[in-house]
């Protein structure tokens, strides 16, 4: 599963930050969370396929973290695409996606779907989960946790042991026991549950409670950091988080990674904000558009 942060930079862009967009990759499908202007350049630029895109995950409606969607669908018009393309955003404000959509009346002749979505799952395949959480923000606005579901895997020496092998294998699975050589095997004596791996992203937002629910153990949480505490002052005006609010909530909600973005176009140099997040949180990353990251299955 590789994350890939395609555009870092806060309601303008700069010479070398674009608009808000995050793309998870996982088995050949892409999950993107937000499609700032450019995104399908960006996604173009790292070798993702925009046509594998399965789902587009929308924060809100502020026009840095939307207007990409006009442009994206019809280039995926252009490219013949037939699936559906599934759009999820905070209900109430589909009629806005809509209106992005349409408004030019372009020939697209595959489904598109908007989701009016509510806190809680709003997306489900055999393989993950995303949910939706509010942030706090001018307007309505969510969060979402991508998990993978979790597995239960055999353990291979274990069943050597005991001379499992062939259908036994889907005769445990299914029943949960077999009977070998006149004793009963239960399959929790031959498997372990191998924990899915959790990725939250959190853009526009004060600090807020739910996003440390959310992102409690988390591998990666991607949270905004538009300021550092010198503009505390313009973050609780325009409901922002700075570097050092965004390291606390990681912090609190043990995530293994921070993962920084939506920076203020003022900052030029990215140093203050690493240096102010990194006081409080010790694995810390302030983003640059591009930046990717492995997230290794756990055992």
């Amino acid at each position: 599963m590789r994350v890939v942060i395609l555009g870092t930079s806060g309601s303008t862009p700069t010479k070398s930050r674009g608009m808000p967009s995050v793309a998870i990759i996982r088995n050949g499908n892409v999950f993107l969370f937000d499609c700032g202007e450019g995104t399908q350049m960006k996604m173009m630029q790292n070798n993702i396929n925009i046509s594998k895109i399965k789902a587009i995950f929308i924060s809100h409606t502020h026009g840095d973290h939307v207007i990409g969607l006009a442009g994206l669908v019809r280039t995926l018009a252009l490219n013949n695409r037939i699936e559906p393309l599934n759009i999820y955003v905070p209900a109430g404000y589909e009629g806005y996606l809509k209106n992005l959509i349409t408004f030019d009346k372009a020939i697209i002749k595959y489904p598109i779907v908007i989701h009016g979505a509510l806190p809680g799952r709003v997306y489900e395949d055999d393989e993950v989960e995303v949910r939706a959480f509010s942030l706090n923000h001018t307007i309505r606005c969510y969060g979402y946790s991508f998990a993978e579901k979790s597995k239960r895997r055999f353990v291979k020496e274990k069943c050597d042991q005991l001379g499992i092998k062939g259908k036994e294998y889907s005769i445990l699975s299914r029943r949960g026991f077999i009977i070998k050589d006149g004793k009963r095997i239960s399959i929790k004596e031959v498997t372990y549950i191998q924990q899915g791996r959790k990725i939250v992203y959190a853009t526009d937002t004060r600090p807020s409670i739910a996003t440390i629910r959310a992102a409690r153990n988390a591998d990666m949480l991607i949270h905004e950091a538009t300021f550092t505490e010198k503009e505390k002052k313009l973050a609780l005006e325009r409901k922002h988080s700075t570097a050092k609010e965004a390291a606390l909530i990681a912090k609190k909600a043990n995530a293994k990674l921070l993962v920084l973005m939506h920076l203020s176009a003022r900052y030029r140099n990215i140093m203050p904000i690493r240096k102010e997040a990194k006081s409080f949180f010790e694995n810390v990353v302030v983003a640059k558009d591009g930046s990717a990251f492995e997230i290794e299955r756990k055992k």
